[in-house]
């Protein structure tokens, strides 16, 4: 009797521990204020004023010159981009940068959507307001919020705008859509005050929506972007309707993920791992612990030590170049290490490129973009809102050139909720970053639109 007593207490305990931990959790924030000094007595002023990108004779006679004084460093032979970007060719990217490309041209690219800014917790938020310029009768555009990361730009997503918001077929959702700057980032004001992390922007972010008249809205983000819209569904479920991800990189590391890992490769489908989940998981030390050694040293950099780096390539057009344009090569598929040009014009081109580093140029953002490492690791990997899941309907796009890649039942153990996750047919880390129009025909945008469409329909 003692003993059935006994199991029961323990069986028990066990469901109520399971009930307990799948019990729903919401994360919790205070406001904050990042201007200079200390917060001003009243209201905060909530006017949302209209800006554009501009330049000058001056910008540009400024870059030039520094260009002109570069100092190149030739690079070893039979390197390739295995030791970072290939000196021989950055020459020609800086030679066409130099003499080809046209900012001007770029700038009037990038007004082409109608850009604002508005002040919250003390700092300036800059962002697109891009509404569909036609409405069926009885049709009412879905707000979106779609949020970049690093070292990428709202101009992300220059690419799938139109097909969100002007889409090819009638009877197809129709997005009216808001693509922010994090704060420090592009246009949007640095934080004066420490410890600005993705729980910060994400509220700041709500802020922002609910400004502008969205009290219920959808999110996309890669990168930053899908810590921080993540963060939104973490603080507000009912504000976020759904949320759409190209990226879901595991920080608990539960029971699932553990067993996955030791036997996945063995049994596959115990595991619900497809023939593309093994071959980009295993073997684990390899594609899971070398490779992210590979690409990681600059994050160890950002997490620690951002302001020395960011000195450098805040001076430095060339180095800042050189910095932001490597990753958009190995990044985009580890094997572009072994080609002596990056692969870098084989999915972009190198007007879009360079018109993403004239972003952090022109708005000297690299060092508080860089901060934004620390400010979030920094605090270490036990914060609450990496272990709380995620409760909205959520999509997943898994494109094979992740960094790090993220099957299905690891996705899961995030996002609870998780009503579509597709294998990608090709893809890296930037997944919406404009596609070169000489070698792309927008499948992969279009890709990109048919995902969220589905969150937003499931």
């Amino acid at each position: 009797m003692f003993i059935e007593v006994l199991v029961g207490l323990l069986i028990g305990g066990l469901i109520f521990f399971l009930i307990q931990k799948r019990k729903t959790q919401h994360l919790e924030t205070e406001d904050g204020w990042w201007g200079v000094g200390a917060p001003p007595d009243g209201e905060e002023d909530v006017t949302i004023r209209p800006f554009k990108v501009s330049t000058s004779d001056e910008e540009l006679e400024d870059l030039y010159r520094r260009i002109d004084q570069t100092r190149p460093t030739p690079s070893l032979e039979d390197s390739q981009f295995n030791y970072g970007f290939n000196s021989h060719y950055l020459e020609k990217v800086v030679s066409y940068w130099r003499n080809e490309f046209n900012w001007r041209k770029q700038v009037d690219k990038l007004n082409h959507y109608p850009h604002f800014k508005t002040k919250i917790e003390g700092i300036d938020v800059h962002y697109l307001h891009v509404k569909p310029k036609k409405l069926n009768e009885g049709t009412t555009a879905i707000p979106l919020i779609m949020v970049h990361g690093w070292p990428g730009s709202f101009y992300e997503f220059y690419g799938v705008i139109p097909l969100l918001t002007e889409p090819s077929d009638p009877g197809d959702l129709v997005f009216e859509v808001v693509c922010p700057s994090i704060p420090g980032y592009g246009f949007s004001e640095a934080p004066h005050k420490k410890g600005f992390d993705s729980v910060c922007a994400a509220r700041i972010f709500h802020k922002l929506m609910k400004r502008l008249g969205f009290q219920q809205f959808y999110a996309q983000g890669g990168d930053w972007g899908w810590m921080v819209t993540t963060n939104m569904a973490q603080l507000d479920p009912k504000s976020v309707r759904g949320l759409h991800v190209n990226i879901a990189t595991p920080f608990k590391f539960s029971l699932p993920i553990a067993l996955s890992i030791m036997l996945g490769r063995q049994f596959p489908k115990l595991f619900g791992f497809t023939d593309m989940d093994v071959q980009h998981l295993f073997p684990c030390t390899e594609k899971l612990v070398v490779e992210s050694i590979k690409e990681s040293g600059y994050m160890h950099i950002q997490c620690t030590k951002p302001d020395t780096a960011g000195r450098g390539l805040n001076d430095s057009p060339v180095g800042l170049a050189a910095y932001i344009l490597e990753k958009f090569s190995t990044w985009t598929n580890r094997d572009f290490r072994n080609l002596e040009d990056g692969g870098l014009t084989r999915k972009f081109s190198l007007d879009d490129l360079l018109t993403n580093v004239m972003i952090y140029w022109t708005s000297g953002c690299i060092t508080s973009s860089m901060r934004f490492y620390k400010e979030n690791f920094g605090k270490g990997l036990n914060q609450l809102h990496f272990k709380l899941p995620a409760y909205v309907p959520t999509g997943f796009a898994c494109f094979p050139n992740e960094l790090i890649y993220t099957p299905k039942l690891w996705a899961k153990q995030k996002y609870w909720q998780l009503e579509t996750f597709t294998h990608m047919a090709r893809g890296g880390h930037f997944a919406e970053k404009p596609c070169s129009p000489e070698n792309c025909s927008l499948s992969s945008c279009r890709g990109q639109r048919s995902h969220v469409v589905i969150v937003l329909t499931a």
